[in-house]
């Protein structure tokens, strides 16, 4: 009994403590990662690297492409803002492994979906790295903000509320 009791108590510790664990830090810059070759890249198959995100207020949109509608709201209200480009960039990174879709399948998509957005820059990752590395939720539909030093100023996971929305360009706004 004692022992069923002890691993009761240390799952409840995992289950408490691993939610905190997961996500990334307000204020905190994400571990570096770096998307090339088998793991991923942009489109046109350059490298991209998370040390990107310094220099600028970023925007990433990390999507499961079975969810990528979900948060089209917020790249709108985004998009209407007309925030400078020299101090604002946004990033859509498709996981690629969360989905049963084929890879040009996606890849073609992504293009239609440049022509929608052309001030972002497109990405895939093929071995979910943004997950297991940033600790981000996988199969949904993930919405990130940094500030120009790289450090994280607004997360949520899965699909942003009207106020939601408001929030993240308000946070943008006020970091430029």
């Amino acid at each position: 009994m004692k022992c069923v009791t002890g691993i009761a108590t240390c799952m409840l510790a995992v289950f408490l403590i691993a939610p905190a664990c997961l996500a990334l830090e307000p204020g905190q810059a994400p571990p570096r990662v770096e998307l090339k070759g088998k793991l991923g890249g942009r489109l046109n198959e350059k490298p991209w690297s998370s040390s990107e995100l310094k220099g600028k207020v970023s925007v990433v949109f990390y999507v499961d492409p079975d969810v990528k509608d979900l948060n089209n709201p917020a790249s709108e209200a985004l998009k209407k803002a007309h925030f400078p480009r020299a101090k604002y960039q946004s990033y859509g990174i498709i996981n690629m492994a969360s989905t049963w879709m084929p890879n040009f399948s996606i890849s073609a998509a992504l293009s239609q979906k440049q022509k929608s957005y052309p001030d972002t820059i497109y990405i895939r990752d093929y071995k979910r790295v943004l997950v297991t590395t940033w600790k981000i939720a996988d199969n949904s539909s993930d919405v990130l903000a940094f500030d120009k030093n790289g450090k994280l100023i607004f997360e949520k996971n899965g699909k942003l509320s009207e106020a939601e929305v408001a929030k993240l360009v308000k946070a943008v706004s006020d970091n430029l």
